[in-house]
């Protein structure tokens, strides 16, 4: 019995192995159709259409993009909301 369960041991390890390569090659070929048909045209038209969805065009001398957000000054009853 012992035999017979080290040759099936031996199959699964070989194919595990087998296995793991056909994995790899699947992620990189699903994160290139990813990329091409997805990320890529997305990139391309944002370029075309000169969107700047970080906000880093007007920067230019100022040397900070810090923005103050607009939130209400802490007090007793939003802090007990939160909680």
């Amino acid at each position: 019995m012992a035999g017979n369960e080290r040759v099936w041991r031996r199959l699964l390890n070989g194919w595990m192995a087998i296995v793991g390569r056909f994995a790899f090659v699947q992620t990189l070929l699903l994160l290139l159709l990813l990329y091409l048909f997805m990320i890529g045209p997305t990139s391309i038209l944002m370029a075309l259409a000169r969107r700047d969805q970080l906000a880093k065009r007007g920067l230019g001398g100022e040397g900070s993009a810090w923005c103050t957000a607009d939130t209400a000054p802490p007090d007793l009853e939003r802090a007990k909301l939160l909680s």
